[in-house]
């Protein structure tokens, strides 16, 4: 529960902060006619990442065992990919994006091309999307039941809703970049559990013949069989007895992505150049 509410809190907010940015300036320009244009993306981006995460859902149901679990570790990896080029585009982009979808606005209605805002909104929504389908499908069978984990993954794009609107109202209370510098470092400690547990997978769909001695075991005092060893499994990556390959990678990817989003420095994107808007967009 905890690992799906952490990644649909982040993901949701981010999507949140896109929205509220594209309806607040539309509102500025007063060009609020155009809302229905934001959220009929915002519904068709919706729409296809839960069918792709239904499909995923679906496929790996059909599938025999030592291919789910094969599929499931490469899916891990891919979401541990995504995940750290995300954050450090986030990193990058955080101080322009505001105005970066401001211009993208003024470009569509200066087409003045209502499909152009609805694409506007579906693709920026809908990148965060399907990186939150990949991440909940790559971490779902780490611990947690069935319901707790929707339940889980409900809560955080509720909180996240709460937060758009704050955002959209112009309160200044919630401080935006502290959020996504620490909830990147969060969702990186996710990201080396899920490349730890990756390996297990493939060594359960025989992919790899060896993980590695094992040098230590502390079944006994956290059993991985246990409700807290589970949780901290599927918050963390836990293992009671870990093999050294997945120690290897925990913590080698853990430091360095954790060095490398804190330590280095990142080139702003460029201002973009603002359009004027045009007065009789339809």
């Amino acid at each position: 529960m905890a690992f799906s509410f952490l990644v649909t809190l982040r993901e949701g907010i981010e999507m949140a902060l896109v929205i509220a940015i594209l309806l607040g300036y539309l509102r500025s320009i007063g060009q609020k006619q155009h809302f229905r244009a934001i959220w009929t993306g915002v519904g068709v981006a919706a729409a296809i990442c839960l069918a792709i995460g239904i499909g995923l859902e679906i496929a790996s149901k059909e599938l025999d065992k030592r291919i789910v679990e094969g599929f499931e570790g490469f899916a891990m990896i891919f979401a541990v990919i995504v995940l750290t080029g995300m954050a450090f585009w986030m990193k990058r982009q955080a101080a322009g994006m505001s105005a970066e979808l401001r211009a993208r606005i003024d470009s569509a209605l200066g087409g003045g091309s209502v499909t152009a805002l609805v694409l506007l909104a579906a693709t920026s929504v809908g990148r965060e999307g399907l990186e939150t389908t990949l991440f909940l499908f790559a971490g779902s069978s780490t611990g947690a039941s069935g319901t707790e984990y929707v339940l889980g993954g409900v809560l955080g794009f509720a909180v996240a809703a709460v937060v758009g609107v704050g955002i959209y109202q112009g309160s200044r209370w919630f401080p935006m970049r502290a959020f996504f510098q620490v909830s990147a470092i969060v969702l990186i400690v996710l990201a080396a559990g899920l490349l730890a547990n990756s390996v297990t997978k493939l060594y359960e769909a025989a992919l790899i013949s060896n993980l590695g001695t094992r040098p230590w075991d502390t079944d006994g005092v956290v059993s991985m069989t246990s409700d807290f060893g589970k949780f901290l499994n599927t918050l963390v990556g836990y293992d009671s007895a870990p093999a050294m390959l997945q120690i290897v990678l925990y913590w080698g990817y853990l430091l360095t992505a954790s060095a490398a989003y804190l330590w280095l420095p990142v080139r702003r994107p460029a201002s973009p150049v603002p359009v004027a808007p045009a007065t009789n967009a339809h």
